[in-house]
């Protein structure tokens, strides 16, 4: 550590647990450090630990009591010097005096160089910067104290610019305020033995005093500018007319006010954001978490959305109440007040987008309201969903029969009665172990990569460990084909491509059984899932994609069993991982290159900056750059000296004269 505090997390059942801090200082004689027992207490020397219990994780605080200032005249308690404290510390977790956790802690810190005495009211005055310098050392912000790489400091001593002195700031924020300038005659050092100096320099540099230079008053009459938030808006059009033409996919939905129409939608962080754009013909299916004292309403459902035409859409809204909330309440704490505070908040909104072409012709939304109460965690749930006009009630059917980006990909098990088949990877939950991960579908067009926590113990047995591996990675695929498009039929066989895997073993491998104590290797801890696509199409302007072919590999690692100072505890753990990545690739293949253009690469224009073929390009109707009449002149002129050059070159004509 290198602060004054420092935060851990002890796992478990902390009821009856005895938490204390030892310095642990090494033996002279052994050079090792000395045992610690459960003895100690929540203070040693200058540290202090405090504890905070939780349900099934407490949160371990050590924090140093010392002052960290400098010394100054008549201070004593300070730091002699820059480094202060050099500790090492150690923290037990014991129950009835049975050791159940251990920490060690490496403390090194070093001394504050903030300022604390009292600064003087006089007013600085600031010269104008016009005619000189604002300041000689512009990183020089505190006064009265070092700024750390602020090398020109005065403050700073030279014991403590030895802590930074290979990162002192440079330029002039670092106090080169009158660097001298490239046109400057005495610069030419700078151009020396250079190929970037240019042929003016010798005739046409400036001979100057470095107090008349170009860098004075370089942020003088600085624009400033109040900074604003764009809105989720987009600029009115001023022609009269529909604002629209027609959404096009993955293009945000529009409201009345000409604002994004948003849903609360998940991040790439895995946060969940409520102002997020709502995208054409992109389902999504989102859970979020919230309690009473952070819940926020979302858009009113009285917003009216632009159809794509220009036309507006009034939402169909039906409300439900929740009849069983255990399915949305998650965790309930223990409240001590008797009179709790609850609220009528929304459960879940599931939107139904109607569409037809490449408008929207109908939103159906159905709202579920429950009370919440102060103490409780609440999962919401958002949905939405785009149905073609065309479709029914249970089955979606588009007219566009290709998949669409984060749609899941549609997969079968031709070797089974039921052909029905999931590819699929982690969705980890708690403590990310296997044990408890759910599974989430891969969707179409977008890479990800999850995983989870396999426990180990230390006598495991290698093969049992790589087969076990091995099963949990193959439970995330329970197909044998994936179907080229969306709508592709169980029926039809052409509709379906096989997937290819590559075992991670096979009767030709050898595999090492692994002879040391907790050491595996060759394990398959790592599932590759690479699926090729293609455009072979578009319907009415959305582009139809299409499925080519799967790949599954497996990548492989060294198990080693982890343990800390003291190999107690039997189990490890050994992390396995899915991930999965879309390839995009031409439709056709690519004209091969032709063996004129391999051998005679002088006369590609693509590849090179001269262009024989181009040669009197100026003389065509093509080129724009100058008049006709005036390009024509020109090439005129110039086949009349290469002709007057030709003849004046020929050996007759040195005889006339």
């Amino acid at each position: 550590m290198s602060g004054p505090r420092v935060n851990s997390f002890f796992l478990g059942d902390s009821s009856g647990v005895n938490f204390s801090i030892i310095l642990s200082p090494i033996g002279e004689e052994t050079g090792k450090l000395q045992l610690a027992d459960c003895s100690g207490s929540k203070r040693a020397g200058d540290w202090n630990l405090s504890v905070t219990p939780g349900m099934s994780i407490s949160k371990v605080t050590i924090s140093l009591t010392r002052n960290l200032q400098l010394c100054l005249p008549n201070v004593t308690d300070c730091c002699t010097t820059p480094l202060c404290v050099v500790e090492t510390l150690q923290v037990l977790a014991c129950r009835d005096s049975a050791m159940l956790a251990h920490l060690l802690i490496q403390a090194e810190i070093y001394a504050n160089s903030s300022f604390t005495g009292n600064v003087s009211e006089n007013a600085t005055i600031i010269p104008n910067q016009v005619f000189q310098p604002l300041g000689s050392c512009p990183c020089d912000l505190t006064a009265g104290a070092c700024d750390v790489r602020c090398c020109c400091d005065p403050e700073c001593t030279p014991d403590l610019k030895q802590l930074f002195m290979e990162s002192c700031f440079t330029g002039v924020f670092g106090g080169d305020v009158n660097p001298p300038f490239d046109q400057l005659c005495s610069s030419q050092s700078i151009y020396s033995f250079s190929e970037y100096t240019p042929d003016w320099f010798p005739f046409l540099c400036v001979q100057s005093s470095l107090n008349n230079t170009p860098f004075l008053g370089y942020f003088y009459h600085g624009s400033i500018s109040t900074p604003r938030i764009p809105p989720f808006k987009i600029p009115l059009q001023t022609s009269p007319g529909k604002l629209f033409t027609g959404y096009g996919q993955g293009d945000p939905i529009m409201t009345e006010e000409n604002e994004y129409f948003t849903i609360p939608q998940q991040s790439m962080a895995g946060q969940c954001v409520g102002n997020a754009p709502v995208a054409y013909l992109q389902n999504f299916d989102v859970k979020c978490l919230t309690n009473l004292a952070s819940y926020k309403e979302g858009l009113p459902h009285d917003v009216r959305i632009n159809s794509g035409t220009g036309d507006l859409i009034q939402q169909n809204v039906i409300y439900r109440t929740i009849t069983d909330m255990g399915k949305f309440i998650t965790e309930s704490e223990s409240l001590h007040t008797a009179e709790v505070l609850c609220q009528n908040v929304t459960f879940a909104e599931h939107y139904t987008f109607i569409s037809k072409d490449r408008n929207i012709e109908r939103i159906n939304v159905t709202v579920f309201l429950g009370s919440l109460c102060d103490g409780e965690i609440l999962t919401q749930r958002f949905t939405a969903k785009f149905l073609s006009l065309k479709s029914t009630n249970t089955a979606e059917l588009f007219e566009n029969p290709g998949y669409q980006v984060g749609k899941p990909v549609k997969a079968a098990n031709m070797n089974a009665s039921d052909t029905f088949g999931s590819l699929n990877i982690w969705q980890p939950a708690g403590r990310g172990l296997c044990t408890s991960a759910t599974y989430t579908p891969v969707l179409f067009g977008l890479d990800s990569f999850s995983g989870c926590i396999l426990e180990v113990g230390i006598d495991e047995d290698c093969s049992l460990l790589r087969e076990n591996v091995t099963e949990k990675l193959n439970s995330l695929i329970q197909a044998t084909h994936v179907g080229k498009r969306d709508n592709s039929s169980y029926s039809d066989l052409n509709d379906w491509v096989e997937i290819i895997r590559l075992d991670p073993f096979n009767s030709d491998t050898n595999v090492s059984s692994g002879t040391l104590k907790g050491i595996c290797p060759n394990i398959p801890a790592n599932l590759n899932i690479r699926i090729i696509f293609a455009d072979v199409g578009a319907v009415q302007g959305i582009p139809q994609q299409e499925i080519l072919a799967v790949h599954i590999s497996y990548s492989t690692v060294i198990w080693q069993f982890q343990c800390g100072l003291i190999c107690e505890n039997s189990t490890s753990f050994l992390p396995i991982t899915a991930s999965v990545q879309f390839i995009k690739v031409p439709a056709q293949p690519l004209i091969p290159i032709t063996r004129f253009q391999i051998n005679y690469t002088e006369f590609d224009c693509n590849r090179n900056d001269v262009c024989w073929p181009q040669l009197f390009y100026p003389l065509t109707r093509f080129y724009t750059g100058e008049p006709y009449s005036q390009c024509l002149a020109k090439g005129l002129s110039l086949a009349f000296l290469v002709l007057l050059a030709a003849i004046m070159s020929n050996p007759w004509f040195s005889k006339l004269w």
